[in-house]
């Protein structure tokens, strides 16, 4: 099969058409979450692109095989191979078992990332269920002559892999600059030199996570997991590589020299990172006092919220900026696109309303091409969202009555929306703002506001304006946009 779709490959830095390693089928792994605190607005963010990847890929007729591990030992703090392990510090801290920290978290986690509508991967590994796996893929890297064994930890040889490969090569860093001026930090004098990266650590008395090894009671090193899980699922070479620019260096870097090193070739073909998210201009963390967790966005709980976003909005407003774009929180833009989710949305319930004509005074023949053009440009969904919104003129003009459409016509117009708004995008059609995350529950939000308007009606046919008027206003004061017309009354919500 063929497609236009073209994908930015980070590796290259161009966009080069999509063609995968087996004909019909993708292979594509995304680095997960490290499962030690409740998932953020940064969590979101790959979650969200990498998920519209997944479907589009899907829709476009392929065989998927989405793999997104999750991170449950061995990433240590500052992402570096000295401090303590991220997970079993917060399970020392609340006095748990480290794997009641990360099912407490990976629950909630599945519970935000099912909110925002993202579909579950086809595999989800754990690192911690890899162990010898992790194990075996450490002892050929030994046997390529890339790694050393020092005081019980095994590390990677960065000065003598570069020798032979291009060590930087991903993330354009200058791995002769870096050696230079890297220094020695305290607790790694055992490495070689700074710029080597553990692949197995030897695990000090108090370390509560560990496992025998052939060199120490210890655990694998981060960068190591991806490698093994990702050869593990999709084989010694697959298509797409997924994550966030955060990780580019080093995790990715490293993964690509230990992927070389074990098979004496590079893993990823396409290699597709999303940008940042930031607050108000500002890089979002905790020190910063600036992190938002996706649950006090759902809840408004966090003081710098003006108030509760849905997971459609937060997904609806991830959406309007390109995944390799830079997205700028504050309460002004989650604002904005709360407002024109409820358009769109207001607009797709309209389109179902839509009585056909004989003839057709508008145009929808160009509406899905140009969808179809901006998602094989490099996934551009902002573009994929403003041509909706030009197809959403064409409904409201057909509905007010200032335009005609054939049944054709209309039943394009709901392709369009039912492909790129529900199937690609993963808009939910049934969650305006304030009633609920489905069918069900939205039904009686819009039973009542009809009962509302009946009402009105009834007033309006006894010629008691009064009523009537005082209907439409209270309407308009709580959020409603009423209007009158030759068919009867319409409403709408106008925040």
């Amino acid at each position: 099969m063929e497609s236009n779709f073209c994908i930015y490959n980070t590796l290259t830095r161009t966009k080069q058409r999509f063609v995968p390693l087996h004909e019909g089928r993708v292979g594509m792994y995304v680095c997960g979450p490290t499962v030690y605190g409740d998932g953020h607005l940064g969590h979101a963010r790959p979650a969200i692109t990498f998920d519209v990847l997944f479907r589009y890929l899907r829709h476009l007729g392929y065989k998927v095989r989405y793999v997104r591990n999750i991170t449950d030992v061995g990433h240590l703090e500052h992402d570096a191979d000295n401090g303590e392990d991220k997970i079993a510090k917060k399970a020392r801290l609340e006095q748990l078992e480290p794997m009641e920290v990360v099912q407490y978290y990976l629950t909630r986690y599945h519970k935000a990332m099912e909110a925002l509508n993202v579909l579950p991967p086809s595999i989800e590994p754990h690192a911690s269920g890899h162990v010898i796996e992790q194990i075996e893929y450490v002892k050929k890297i030994l046997d390529s002559g890339y790694a050393y064994v020092s005081n019980g930890s095994v590390y990677f040889d960065v000065p003598k892999y570069n020798q032979d490969h291009p060590y930087g090569k991903l993330s354009g860093r200058n791995i002769d600059e870096l050696l230079a001026t890297t220094r020695a930090l305290d607790g790694q004098e055992e490495k070689h030199n700074p710029a080597d990266f553990a692949l197995w650590k030897k695990a000090s008395p108090e370390h509560i996570m560990h496992w025998p090894s052939p060199w120490s009671e210890g655990f694998p090193g981060w960068h190591l997991e991806c490698s093994t899980m990702g050869e593990k699922y999709l084989g010694e070479t697959f298509d797409i590589h997924g994550g966030g620019m955060d990780l580019m260096f080093p995790h990715h870097e490293c993964e690509i020299a230990q992927s070389v090193a074990h098979n004496g070739h590079d893993a990823v073909r396409y290699w597709m990172h999303n940008n940042m998210i930031t607050i108000n201009g500002k890089k979002m963390g905790k020190s910063l006092g600036n992190f938002i967790t996706l649950d006090e966005f759902f809840t408004g709980s966090h003081p710098l919220l003006d108030q509760p976003y849905s997971p459609m909005t937060i997904r609806f407003f991830i959406l309007q900026a390109h995944y390799r774009g830079t997205v700028d929180f504050s309460n002004e833009a989650l604002k904005a696109s709360e407002k024109a989710l409820n358009r769109m949305l207001e607009g797709y319930r309209r389109l179902q309303e839509l009585a056909p004509s004989d003839t057709s005074t508008i145009d929808v023949s160009t509406i899905a091409r140009d969808c179809y053009e901006a998602l094989d440009d490099d996934m551009n969904t902002p573009m994929v969202i403003a041509r909706l919104f030009d197809a959403l003129r064409l409904v409201n003009q057909v509905k007010d009555g200032h335009a005609s459409a054939t049944q054709a016509d209309i039943d394009e117009l709901r392709r369009v929306f039912d492909t790129f708004m529900v199937e690609v995008l993963g808009i939910r059609p049934d969650t305006i703002e304030g009633a609920g995350d489905n069918a069900e529950a939205l039904k009686p939000f819009e039973d009542a506001v009809d009962l509302v308007l009946e009402i009105r009606a009834k007033a309006k046919a006894s010629k008691d304006w009064a009523t009537s008027d005082l209907i439409r206003d209270r309407m308009a004061a709580i959020g409603f946009t009423v209007k009158d017309t030759k068919d009867g009354a319409e409403w709408s919500l106008s925040k």
